[in-house]
C-alpha cells in the first residue's frame, strides 16, 4: 500500500485559505488564521503569497474553483442523458452538505458576495470560476447533442438554479431543495431534447 504524500506548505495555505473563506468569507479570514489553519508561519505565507491576503485569496477562489469543478465533472458523468446528470449533479450536492453538517456550501459564494466591486483581483477570479462551471454543463449538453446557443444559456441557467438552491439548502438545513432544483432543472432540459 503506497503511501499518499502530504501536501507541501504552499498547498497547505490554499487549502485552509479556501476552506475559512468558504465559511467565513474573505472579510472574516484572516492571514494570522490560515497560516494557524495551515500549520505553517506567517512568514512561508508571505513567502508564498508576496502579495498578502489578496494573493492568498485569489488562489484559494482557484483552488475552490477546481474542487467544485471535479465535483461537478464527476456527478455529470455518472449519467449519459443530461437531464438526469443534472439531477445526479443536485443529489450530490445536496449530500456533500448534509455531509457538513450544513457549513459547506459553495465555496466561492460569500468571497463573491463581499468582494465584488471592492477586490478586483478576486472578482475576476469568482468570475473566472463561475464561467468554468458553466463551460463544464455547457460542454456536457453539447456532447448530448444540444446546440450551442441552448447549451450555454441551459448551462447558465443550471448553474444560478444550482448556486440559490445551495445558499437555500444551506440556510434551511435541508436537502430538499436542492433535491427540488435538480429534479426541475432535469425537466427543463427534458424540454429541449429534440
Amino acid at each position: 500500500m503506497a503511501n499518499t504524500p502530504q501536501p507541501g506548505t504552499r498547498e497547505r495555505i490554499v487549502r485552509a485559505a479556501s476552506l475559512l473563506m468558504q465559511r467565513q468569507g474573505y472579510e472574516g479570514t484572516g492571514i494570522k488564521r490560515v497560516a494557524q489553519e495551515a500549520q505553517a508561519t506567517l512568514g512561508s505565507v508571505y513567502h508564498f503569497f508576496p502579495g498578502g491576503k489578496q494573493a492568498v485569496g485569489v488562489a484559494a477562489v482557484q483552488h475552490a474553483d477546481q474542487e467544485f469543478a471535479d465535483l461537478l465533472s464527476a456527478s455529470l458523468s455518472e449519467e449519459a442523458d443530461p437531464a438526469k446528470a443534472i439531477a445526479a449533479c443536485a443529489r450530490t450536492l445536496a449530500h456533500h452538505l448534509r455531509d457538513s453538517e450544513w457549513g459547506d456550501g459553495c465555496p466561492i459564494s460569500a468571497t463573491a458576495l463581499e468582494t465584488t466591486g471592492r477586490v478586483p483581483a478576486i472578482e475576476d477570479a469568482v468570475a473566472q470560476a463561475f464561467q468554468h462551471w458553466r463551460d463544464i454543463v455547457a460542454d456536457t449538453l453539447r456532447k448530448a447533442g444540444f446546440p450551442e446557443g441552448d447549451a450555454n444559456d441551459l448551462a447558465t441557467t443550471v448553474i444560478s438554479t444550482l448556486e440559490g438552491a445551495e445558499l437555500t439548502a444551506q440556510v434551511s438545513k435541508s436537502e430538499t431543495p436542492l433535491m427540488l432544483a435538480g429534479e426541475h432543472l432535469a425537466r427543463l432540459i427534458d424540454s429541449y431534447k429534440r
